[in-house]
């Protein structure tokens, strides 16, 4: 079990922080506002659709056209991404990786939905996250994989 000094201690729960409103901005504004949330670092790497991208505008990029296939497609789903079993390593006193468990929701139609609902999907999650110039901390890397697929 990883010790933390008081310090690392008060930069973990920063950096679970960061995660959750990440998450919070997925399953809320479906990643439309994902810049804005100030979650991401500028230079960010970002899995996501099967393809590597780099930096703010290809996230936004990303999502945007996400959301024009799905209205595209006639419906936007309601999503929850569930995070759990969150593990936090430094790397030095303004580097640390982060890995979890996502576990993936989505359904389309209006909420609160009350026929079965299972996971769309179990993933493991890497991330890495750095205290930028401004003393935030913020995600600089996001990859992920599959274990569990409907």
């Amino acid at each position: 079990m990883a010790k933390f000094t008081p310090e690392q201690a008060a930069d973990v729960l920063a950096i679970k922080q960061v995660i959750y409103e990440w998450g919070d901005e997925l399953d809320i504004n479906n990643g439309l506002k994902m810049v804005e949330t100030d979650c991401l670092s500028k230079t960010v790497r970002y899995n996501v659709g099967g393809e590597w991208r780099e930096g703010l505008d290809a996230v936004a990029a990303f999502y945007q056209a996400r959301m024009a296939g799905l209205k595209a497609g006639g419906a936007v789903p309601v999503m929850r991404h569930i995070i759990t079993s969150l593990r936090v390593a430094f790397d030095g006193p303004d580097k640390a990786r982060v890995g979890y468990l996502l576990v993936f929701f989505a359904k389309a139609g209006e909420p609160p939905f009350t026929d079965y609902c299972d996971p769309l999907a179990v993933a493991d999650v890497t991330m890495e996250c750095a205290r930028e110039a401004d003393g935030e901390w913020r995600i600089t890397l996001f990859d992920s994989g599959q274990i569990f697929r409907r």
